[in-house]
């Protein structure tokens, strides 16, 4: 589990074949300052096992769902990552839950400056805007971001300079792809819904909602 507080920018050392997928030697700073193997890395947002390490850089792989749901299928040596450790239950939440199960790539459709700031669009995959809403969370590239304004599928997002600055947001340009994870709390409350329809025999909507008072 993360918060979507992103660490420091990586540095993609190597990328090379393995049986299935690919092997990463990503070049960091402070990620590796207390790394283990086994660890746990978000990697743009992608939570990866830390397979080897030395104190310089770490080595993860990269298999089967993680290549065909996320960007690492066109990731390539010298590519900027986002970094994160996981949380101790100990930490301050700063963002909001990620997981670091990627959900779909999304596309960037502009990026603009505004004053210090920057706004952000990105079109959202079609499938996952059911999970989208304004002022909600979402992360992307594995930072924890908030939904500023929303157009069906395409989101805005405001950056602030420190954000920008500290993260590979600013190495991205229009069209570029990002990792895309949606609020996990709006997937638990579509579970429950799609559970007490069908218990219920009843759909939940504003009618429903009239019926039982509110």
């Amino acid at each position: 589990m993360f918060t979507g507080i992103v660490e420091e920018i990586g540095f993609i050392e190597k990328s090379s074949p393995i049986a299935g997928g690919i092997r990463l030697n990503i070049k960091a700073k402070r990620v590796i300052e207390d790394v283990k193997i086994n660890d746990s890395i978000c990697i743009d947002g992608v939570c990866l096992t830390v397979t080897e390490a030395d104190k310089n850089s770490f080595w993860v792989d990269a298999v089967g769902a993680t290549l065909d749901k996320t960007t690492f299928n066109q990731i390539r040596s010298n590519t900027l990552v986002n970094l994160e450790r996981s949380v101790r239950l100990n930490d301050r939440l700063g963002g909001h839950l990620v997981q670091g199960h990627v959900n779909g790539v999304g596309t960037i459709s502009e990026i603009k400056k505004l004053g210090e700031n920057y706004l952000l669009k990105i079109l959202i995959p079609k499938k996952l805007e059911k999970y989208l809403i304004k002022e909600g969370s979402i992360a992307i590239n594995g930072i924890s971001l908030t939904i500023a304004d929303l157009n069906q599928n395409e989101i805005s997002i405001s950056i602030i300079p420190h954000t920008w600055q500290n993260t590979n947001l600013k190495s991205k340009k229009i069209n570029d792809i990002v990792n895309v994870e949606v609020d996990i709390l709006a997937k638990y409350v579509e579970k429950l819904i799609s559970q007490s329809n069908s218990s219920s025999g009843k759909n939940i909507s504003e009618g429903w909602f009239k019926e039982i008072g509110y």
